[in-house]
């Protein structure tokens, strides 16, 4: 399978999705909300899970691997808006530090496997390049 890293990081983003819905109260929770705040904090988890579960979808079920390395920039580029917006909101600076950390490092460990992902493909295209070029029979040849 190709992109694999990639799918496994859109399947743990799926994950995250389900819990969104199944626990919408945890990002209030996470972000120290005040009563007030919590209802529209709930919402937006639900969004997000939405919005998680669409991505991932493409992701995790992408025939080419084109439509995996979009969904995965797409999916980089929300955590790194998630991370701006959330902690604009934030009052207090451990909250602000805590949803920057983990934010950021979600988008990092899916640029990680994406970078990955695309050595991996770029070998295997040049391996059966070289192969068809030089007549060599190449049985298998495993980007991993």
């Amino acid at each position: 399978m190709s992109y694999a890293l990639s799918r496994l990081m859109s399947t743990a983003t799926a994950s995250y999705a389900g819990f969104c819905f199944v626990r919408p109260e945890h990002l209030g929770v996470a972000l120290e909300a005040d009563k007030d705040e919590q209802a529209g904090y709930d919402l937006l988890a639900e969004v997000f899970g939405v919005r998680d579960l669409a991505i991932s979808t493409f992701g995790i079920l992408g025939r080419s691997e084109r439509t995996v390395r979009t969904a995965m920039w797409i999916r980089i580029l929300c955590d790194v808006g998630d991370g701006v917006v959330l902690a604009a909101r934030a009052d207090d600076d451990a909250v602000r530090t805590k949803v920057l950390a983990t934010t950021l490092s979600w988008g990092a460990l899916n640029l990680a496997a994406l970078q990955v992902d695309k050595r991996r493909a770029r070998r295997a295209a040049a391996a059966r390049e070289t192969a068809a070029v030089t007549g060599t029979a190449v049985a298998a040849v495993d980007p991993a």
